[in-house]
């Protein structure tokens, strides 16, 4: 019963997050991760939807001189193709956005811890250490990157499995709502100076907890134009999270499920 209330716990947090970034002292913050998304987003978009198009119409060329009896196999084929194109840039997307705004996302954790205890953490970002928060926001991310890929690569085995692959979507939801919990929970505990092995360690204390918290990420990145915030909304309910459990998960006690 615990773990399914510590889900439920973690799963209510996020969305009790977002009246954070309305607080004076953190909007700043939230503006600039927007920002990041909002450009990079659209240089992704423009530079995908002119290669795309170039693609097609190469192909198209392709199809109608050599084998134009199967043209009727490029309008079958076509929409798979901008399927998979708009999946590629959207997690090609997430990783460089996620990527770019690590640093500020360190500085929005340290203003809402602020906004939440009265005071920041020891080891927080400030200003003045933006040089040292760049360069360890993006160790930081490449470690969480290549933890991803030794595990998100070979789980996409799961799909070409006869019988596995009926339940691999969910194995798959799962696994990044995992990651998620990973890549937010970083934010405040890696202004507390932990590294990702120890966060990994904690976390893992508090797996029901993270997963519904990672779950309630990632259904909030599905949603169209909602997933613009969907990053500093993130960034706020792993703080609060870290707030309101830092000394279960520091000591491995089962959550606080009235949080």
């Amino acid at each position: 019963m615990i773990p399914a209330r510590g889900f439920i716990a973690g799963f209510r947090t996020l969305f009790r997050s977002f009246e954070l970034l309305k607080q004076p002292g953190v909007r700043l913050y939230v503006v600039i991760p927007l920002l990041v998304n909002a450009v990079l987003f659209a240089v992704t978009l423009a530079y995908a939807f002119h290669q795309v198009t170039e693609l097609r119409e190469f192909i198209a060329a392709q199809f109608s001189q050599q084998w134009a009896w199967l043209d009727w196999f490029l309008w079958i084929l076509w929409p798979l193709f901008i399927l998979i194109s708009l999946l590629l840039v959207y997690f090609t997307f997430a990783i460089v956005a996620n990527l770019v705004a690590a640093p500020f996302n360190g500085f929005l954790s340290a203003a809402i811890e602020r906004h939440l205890t009265g005071q920041l953490p020891e080891d927080g970002s400030n200003w003045k250490t933006i040089p040292r928060e760049l360069g360890r926001a993006f160790k930081a991310e490449i470690i969480k990157f290549g933890y991803f890929a030794v595990r998100g690569i070979p789980l996409l085995l799961l799909f070409v499995i006869p019988v596995v692959n009926a339940v691999a979507p969910v194995i798959w939801f799962f696994f990044a709502a995992w990651m998620l919990a990973l890549e937010y929970m970083d934010f405040p505990m890696g202004n507390r100076g932990y590294t990702f092995p120890e966060e990994r360690r904690l976390l893992a204390g508090q797996r029901a907890t993270m997963m519904g918290f990672g779950s309630a990420t990632l259904l909030l990145t599905m949603i169209p134009v909602v997933n613009f915030i969907a990053m500093p909304v993130a960034v706020a309910g792993a703080t609060r999270l870290w707030v309101e459990q830092q000394h279960r998960i520091e000591t491995g006690q089962p959550p606080d499920v009235a949080a």
